[in-house]
């Protein structure tokens, strides 16, 4: 296929090979498969990276992106892989495997300033599953009915915006045990120093079991919602007004300890953020939180909290990349299938940044549209070097600026411009 030249309309996917080489991508999918360049289980872990970045499922052969502008040559590959190919690849790599490509991943993407680590929100996210176990039902709004889901537990970077990790589990599993797992993932990424990182969690995280493991991590404080229960509201209403400090017109807090439930013998230390809208009494109403740490309950409510709803902008914009459904609850092939593509989101946050405007505001399926779609072009070998050439394509002088001459921008970045799974010749581009 090298020695042909390869014409089409997904050429735009070619754009995510200059940034796994940017990324370290390879390397990672070597890791994760215990394969070498020269095997093929990498580069079937690259179609699955690929079909991710494309928004689509069941790109297999005789499929929708068979012998479409090289879409198999940019995995390394002359074919488009199998569902069996793909479903063994996933099947042999374990839950603790996916993990730990995970953690890879994050600590090159903490070191190429991604994550700032400051402010995480957690989040549950429940997708509806169509495999045909029997499996808990859960009803996510009122007047729906019961069906089947799959959760995954999230955790985000609230001022990049950019996913840290994520663990899935059954459908049984509670939030208070998931929690935990998914802090240790984020802990080991990010690394945080004593006290420095903030963890924004939801009503369903409100529980003495996570305040007492969140108070045995050094790095890591969490701010959460108490349930608006009638119990909660009468306490509220019962704190004197004087307690009360104004802040601005119609809001005032107060802070004071908080006793919970004791967890194993001991009672978790907490205090509690109240925070008074109103400005008459018959008007006010009381909105309650808990925190690990006495620290500025205004800066808290005001500044920190509202950020947690970035995840939910996360996933109405990027879900599309493969979180959104869940095919099967085989644990070994949905937790691959998902960590492959957060490899996916990475290389394309990163082109999305080298782009910027209109491309960083686009969702994922939008990208896949209108860029890795509907760029046009071709792919030849000239000597050392795939060259890759779009027409007429879209505000083309920011693509000139990062992408033309590529082997030269690498190497300066101290970046080996050799593709490794393409038989290390060096990639280009070229804009007519």
């Amino acid at each position: 296929m090298l020695a042909d030249k390869v014409s089409g309309n997904l050429a735009g996917i070619w754009l995510l090979v200059a940034e796994h080489l940017r990324l370290g991508t390879w390397d990672l999918l070597c890791g994760w498969t215990g394969r070498g360049a020269e095997c093929v289980e990498p580069r079937l872990a690259l179609q699955l990276v690929h079909e991710a970045a494309v928004c689509t499922t069941g790109i297999r052969s005789e499929r929708t992106l068979h012998n479409r502008a090289g879409f198999e040559l940019s995995n390394g590959l002359p074919f488009v892989a199998t569902d069996t190919s793909i479903h063994e690849l996933l099947d042999s790599h374990t839950v603790a495997e996916s993990q730990r490509l995970q953690v890879a991943l994050g600590k090159l993407r903490r070191a190429s300033g991604h994550f700032a680590g400051k402010l995480l929100a957690i989040d549950p996210h429940r997708v509806r599953s169509y495999s045909k176990r029997r499996m808990r039902e859960r009803v996510e709004k009122d007047g729906q009915k019961p069906q089947k889901r799959a959760q995954t537990f999230w955790v985000l970077d609230t001022e990049t915006h950019q996913p840290v990790c994520f663990t899935s589990a059954t459908a049984s599993r509670s939030v208070s045990v998931a929690t935990p797992e998914i802090l240790d993932l984020a802990t080991e990424i990010l690394q945080p120093a004593r006290g420095q990182t903030l963890v924004v969690a939801d009503c369903e995280h409100f529980s003495a079991e996570l305040i007492q493991d969140t108070h045995q991590r050094t790095g890591l404080n969490m701010l959460v919602p108490i349930p608006n229960h009638r119990a909660a509201q009468r306490r509220f209403r019962a704190i004197s007004p004087d307690s009360f400090t104004p802040r601005w017109a119609g809001l005032a807090t107060t802070k004071g300890p908080y006793e919970m439930k004791p967890h194993q013998g001991s009672s978790p230390r907490a205090w509690q953020y109240v925070q008074r809208i109103g400005e008459r009494p018959e008007d006010w109403r009381f909105k309650g939180f808990l925190s690990t740490t006495d620290g500025d309950e205004v800066q808290a409510l005001t500044d920190a909290f509202p950020q947690r709803w970035h995840v939910e902008e996360f996933f109405n914009s990027q879900q599309a990349l493969g979180w959104q459904r869940a095919g099967t609850m085989n644990l070994n092939i949905r937790y691959g299938q998902m960590t492959l593509a957060l490899l996916a989101q990475a290389a394309i946050h990163q082109l999305r940044t080298r782009l910027g405007e209109p491309y960083s505001k686009w969702d994922a399926n939008h990208l896949a549209k209108d860029l890795f779609f509907a760029l046009e072009g071709d792919v030849r070998v000239t000597e050392d070097t795939i060259i890759v050439t779009y027409y007429n394509a879209p505000n083309v002088q920011q693509l000139r600026q990062h992408y033309e001459h590529l082997p030269g921008k690498l190497d300066a970045s101290g970046i080996n411009p050799e593709v490794p799974w393409l038989y290390n010749y060096k990639l280009d581009f070229r804009f007519r």
